[in-house]
């Protein structure tokens, strides 16, 4: 089975995989052990410029993947990584109802979310690496990933506009049960030890329950990257980018979350578009990637920019 999971992700040389982890490693250390070595508060001024530091290195490694691997491989790494990046915003408003709920101070946030990219990385890697195998041995597999990505834009677009609290669930209660959680928290401990054994404190259940809801956007993203990309390296390394940018963009975007409100029928007609290509590709041929890319950016600029244009005196209230 292992074989059959990382046999696919071998498809490029091993020297490149090497400087994408490289590229990870150094912004991660830059960011926990430089920039954030004192534990704080992150503004939203620093969130931005923070967040534009990471677009920048992404966008370059992308311009790198169009020059070394040609035009085709480049417009399918920004599309995925536009595509990724919107998907990822929504999981936004997900975080912060999680922080919310069980009274994370700000000065904690960013401990959880840099370890729960940690995570991430990892899981999204096993995804992708399964994901990989299957459609390498199964092409058929694709048009399954095209019709849950239809089926999903349509459920959306009906959907309820409220986020569950992911709090309030069976999962959290099984989580309190099992670990014997704190009734609150220790500074920016995630464990103590209390009486001789040790107890989890509501900050790792902050960590578990993000994790739980990165999983549950993964079953969205990792389909739709396919949908515009099979190979292993366009797919990964767009995601992480894509990831790795969300946290240090999350602490401007959660003090505007409610002004993001047609961001939603944006992703949904994302999806749509985004699975229906695989069928398109089957019966008609390729779309140019052109096209792909541009209709993505439109399809996102116009959400972002509408919500932003329907809710600007909520932005000068203020």
């Amino acid at each position: 089975m292992d074989a059959l999971l990382f046999t696919p992700l071998l498809g490029v040389h091993a020297w490149l995989w090497m400087m994408f982890l490289g590229i990870v490693i150094v912004l991660l250390v830059l960011d926990l052990g430089v920039l954030h070595k004192k534990q704080r508060e992150i503004g939203i001024g620093e969130s931005l410029v923070l967040s534009a530091g990471y677009i920048a290195v992404a966008l370059a490694f992308g311009a790198w993947v169009w020059h070394s691997q040609g035009q085709e491989d480049g417009l399918a790494w920004l599309t995925g990584y536009m595509v990724e990046k919107t998907l990822s915003l929504d999981n936004v408003f997900v975080i912060s109802l999680i922080f919310t709920s069980l009274a994370v101070p700000r000065i904690y946030q960013h401990r959880v979310l840099f370890w729960g990219i940690l995570g991430v990385i990892v899981l999204r890697g096993l995804m992708i690496g399964f994901g990989t195998a299957l459609v390498s041995q199964f092409s058929w597999i694709l048009y399954l990933f095209g019709a849950f990505l239809v089926v999903t834009g349509v459920k959306m677009l009906f959907a309820k506009e409220a986020h569950d609290d992911p709090t309030q669930g069976r999962i959290m209660a099984w989580l309190r049960r099992v670990l014997r959680v704190t009734p609150e928290l220790h500074g920016n401990r995630f464990f103590i030890r209390d009486n001789g054994a040790w107890r989890a404190t509501p900050l790792f259940l902050a960590l578990a329950m993000v994790e739980l809801a990165d999983l549950v956007f993964a079953v969205d993203s990792v389909p739709a990257i396919f949908a515009i990309s099979t190979d292993p390296y366009i797919v990964y390394t767009s995601n992480i980018f894509a990831v790795l940018g969300l946290r240090a963009l999350y602490f401007a975007l959660a003090a505007m979350v409610h002004r993001f409100a047609y961001l939603k029928l944006s992703l949904s007609l994302i999806l749509v578009f985004i699975g229906g290509k695989i069928f398109w590709t089957h019966l008609v041929g390729k779309p140019d990637p052109t096209i792909t890319l541009g209709v993505t950016f439109t399809l996102i600029a116009a959400g972002i920019g509408l919500s932003l244009w329907r809710t600007r005196r909520q932005g000068e209230a203020a």
